[in-house]
């Protein structure tokens, strides 16, 4: 299948060529992921140290956040209308979307089953024996109306062009850009000066987003200082047994299910990791996907994969592919019914994996919001007491760096694994690419 390539993206091509070309040993303290890395342990000694300043510290977080979602919605909006439009076919765009959904739904029901297996297994919950009253005023609450079927496709549909980008969710950008990027499709030659356009305004957005992730040490800085500063290290050692299983949970999957996908695929898993560390180690801190949407997408353009098939199956996979989020949500609820003496069968377990499977699509990568959903999954089955939620606030922010990571390696594998399929990356590049690692600059990660 021939590459799709416009010739204003010839140039950066040349540009990435001549900086992996010619590498230059670099500091240790300029790559962005040793300056994370040192901002974090900071954040970790300032905030054991003045907890008391626990509130001072996450403005800067909160900062970080607030920057990078200001420019998601109009990046999805560009790459998804230029990546369709690059195509030329309706049917490529088809065929990329229901690929990319089988296997959405296949790894995560795969995540769901292995986080019931080693819950119930590993049983961290049992014997608590946790009183209701005492977290019933925890402030988790369960929705005032579960979500229905039909209210998910109304959800699909934003209420306004305008309102698809103001109020910062993936899947109202998302259909919008679809809609715009079939319509643009079909006026063929027309359409061309305008796609010209958007694709400048793309390159702008992402130098904007090279500027921001100077800011990045600083924000995973104030995140972590603000959570060991506001929890503590002893507060947290109550719940360390659910800790400790989530987090083997999560190294479990990683090795057994992402493992093998990426070795079918012909990547490296740990060179992989080691391309894309600085934005998991900025989701560490941040417990945003969001937050280095922008940067994973630039990252999987230079490994070699067709815009296309980046502009189409990432922003997808944020919406639907929550591998890490689906270890949460099943690893939680069975903890939760034992912790309060709620033991759950094996269809009531079944029961609430379906459930999830449903629920945990829509989920638009913004910090905290998988207890929102997991609320909603609860009171939905009606088995576990949504005041149980409360149970584990303390202890959200250590689950939530485990398993934010993983839906973001989770969503780059998934990517480069379609692209595979539908014989749309360059194999040398990505190779090379993994095989000598990303240029830890701000600048390099926004090309």
């Amino acid at each position: 299948m021939p590459t799709m390539q416009t010739p204003a993206a010839k140039p950066e091509v040349t540009e990435v060529s001549k900086v992996t070309a010619n590498p230059r040993p670099r500091s240790w303290y300029k790559h962005l992921s040793a300056q994370i890395l040192v901002a974090m342990v900071l954040g970790v000694f300032v905030g054991h140290m003045w907890p008391e300043r626990a509130d001072a510290w996450k403005p800067l977080g909160d900062l970080f956040i607030k920057l990078v979602r200001m420019l998601v919605a109009p990046i999805i909006f560009c790459t998804v209308v230029h990546g369709i439009a690059s195509v030329g076919e309706a049917k490529k765009v088809g065929r990329v979307a229901i690929k990319s959904l089988i296997y959405f739904e296949v790894v995560t029901t795969i995540a769901l089953i292995l986080a019931l297996l080693l819950v119930n297994f590993w049983a961290p919950g049992a014997g608590m024996h946790v009183d209701l009253k005492a977290i019933a005023e925890s402030g988790v609450k369960a929705p005032a109306k579960a979500v229905t079927f039909g209210q998910f496709l109304l959800n699909l549909v934003p209420a306004s062009a305008v309102g698809a980008f103001s109020e910062g969710e993936v899947i109202p950008v998302l259909f919008f850009s679809l809609m715009f990027a079939f319509g643009l499709l079909a006026l063929g030659s027309k359409g061309k000066p305008l796609v010209d356009i958007i694709h400048s305004i793309m390159q702008v957005l992402f130098k904007m987003i090279g500027f921001v992730m100077y800011v990045a040490p600083i924000g995973a800085f104030g995140a972590i200082a603000f959570t060991v500063g506001k929890f503590g290290v002893s507060s947290l050692l109550a719940l360390g047994k659910l800790v400790s299983e989530f987090y083997v949970c999560c190294l479990l999957f990683v090795a057994l299910v992402l493992t093998p996908i990426a070795f079918a695929a012909g990547v490296n898993i740990l060179r992989l990791i080691r391309y894309f560390a600085a934005e998991l180690m900025i989701v560490v801190g941040t417990s945003s996907g969001e937050s280095v949407f922008p940067s994973v997408l630039a990252k999987l353009r230079r490994l070699g994969v067709e815009e296309s098939i980046v502009a189409l199956v990432l922003p997808t996979g944020y919406s639907f592919n929550h591998d890490g989020t689906c270890l949460y949500w099943a690893t939680v609820s069975v903890f939760l019914a034992q912790a309060v003496g709620i033991h759950l069968t094996i269809g009531q377990q079944l029961a609430l994996l379906a459930t999830m499977l449903f629920t945990s699509k829509g989920g638009a990568g913004v910090a905290g919001s998988a207890i929102v959903i997991l609320a909603t999954t609860l009171s939905t089955t009606g088995v576990v007491p949504v005041a149980s939620v409360g149970l584990i606030l303390g202890v959200h922010s250590l689950l939530s760096s485990a398993f934010v990571p993983v839906n973001v390696l989770g969503n780059s594998l998934a990517t480069i694994v379609i692209g595979r399929m539908e014989r749309a990356v360059d194999l040398q590049t990505l190779q090379s690419e993994l095989q000598n690692g990303p240029e830890e600059t701000a600048q390099a990660s926004a090309l």
